[in-house]
């Protein structure tokens, strides 16, 4: 492994534990532990915990805070009126290509959290300071490295969190999907996730992350890698930056136009012109392979509107087949009949509606 690439608080813990360490986005991280299949089952099943302090939290905080990310977001932060209340957006550019997809967090009016990807973390940071700059926002953004992130997801998931840290249990309880709470200093306990199931994102000082790991294991919480992760947001029909969308990418185009808000005509966020002059119509969708096989990104769709292409795809552990997501041509629908290009053959697959799997089970697409 390289010594140029970055470690979390947890990466002696992952290597003690015998985990198969790979570069992700520039950061040491495991892949799996053993069976990844297995790491897979346990988030279905009971309960798994995820390293995710690749991932930067970025602090905004200043009288300019709620125009500068209304400016910033496509996604409109006035809904936000609840402190602890998460919005997920994407950040566009000009031309309404994607530069990240995150999670914001409102505080209070002069205080909120941003939560992004750990690949475009440097040029995500650099964005906003080009914005606030620009616009003149009374505003400052503050990436916090000292701070770890821990996600722990299952149906088993909370309960196991408050055996591991009883007094955090009176905070997080009540908790509703996409809120979080503040048990103790720096600490964030959200009800949020990349699995499709239950769960918390629990985001705490660096060096209270080991001690925290290891008492979720002493509960049977399994660590999980990339790989469990990977097969876990497909099922789930969540995307992935850097493979289902990118700066060429219109949220449209990669099943985000849900996540874009335009009720106000007076909020002129960035991109929000582009995407009102020449939005690009297309079709994302789910894919089911028909017979063995195992769809990737890049592989092409032939379907009876014209050619399409797998962005992400895998062997789902929960229904033993191929799944995959695809940017198709404007017209195709759920049920349509379309062969995949895999190593020079073309295979049947069907077209259906994401997520493949919701809270465990098989989500019917019949």
């Amino acid at each position: 492994m390289s010594a140029s690439l970055k470690r979390t608080p947890l990466a002696d813990a992952h290597l003690a534990a015998g985990a198969r360490m790979v570069d992700f986005g520039g950061w040491e991280m495991p892949l799996a532990y053993g069976s990844q299949l297995e790491e897979h089952h346990a988030v279905r099943r009971d309960a798994g915990m995820f390293d995710v302090s690749h991932m930067l939290n970025v602090d905004v905080a200043g009288a300019g805070s709620a125009a500068f990310l209304a400016r910033l977001l496509a996604n409109d932060v006035a809904k936000l009126t609840v402190p602890g209340k998460a919005l997920y957006s994407c950040m566009l550019n000009p031309e309404g290509g994607v530069i990240d997809d995150l999670i914001v967090y409102f505080f209070a009016p002069d205080r909120w959290r941003v939560v992004v990807n750990a690949a475009t973390a440097d040029k995500d940071i650099a964005w906003m300071r080009r914005v606030i700059a620009a616009g003149g926002f009374d505003v400052a953004v503050e990436p916090r490295r000292d701070l770890a992130m821990i996600a722990v997801q299952g149906p088993q998931a909370r309960a196991k969190v408050w055996a591991a840290r009883p007094g955090w249990r009176g905070a997080s309880e009540s908790l509703t999907p996409f809120t979080a709470a503040a048990p103790a200093d720096d600490t964030l306990v959200a009800r949020t996730g990349y699995t499709g199931e239950d769960g918390f994102e629990i985001v705490l000082p660096a060096d209270q992350a080991v001690a925290l790991w290891q008492d979720l294991a002493a509960q049977g919480v399994r660590p999980c890698g990339l790989g469990a992760r990977d097969t876990l947001r497909l099922e789930a029909g969540m995307n992935l930056y850097g493979q289902d969308m990118d700066e060429l990418t219109q949220p449209g185009q990669a099943g985000l136009s849900w996540t874009v808000s335009l009720k106000n005509p007076e909020r002129r966020f960035i991109g929000r012109a582009a995407l009102e002059q020449y939005a690009t119509p297309c079709a994302f969708l789910g894919l089911v392979l028909q017979e063995r096989g195992v769809m990737r990104a890049h592989m092409p769709v032939r379907t009876p509107q014209g050619m399409g292409e797998v962005t992400s795809g895998t062997m789902s552990p929960t229904l033993g087949v191929s799944i995959g997501f695809a940017r198709l041509p404007q017209g195709a629908a759920p049920g349509d009949a379309v062969e995949v290009e895999i190593r020079g053959k073309w295979l049947p697959a069907r077209v259906a509606k994401l997520p493949f799997v919701r809270h465990g089970k098989a989500v019917e697409h019949s």
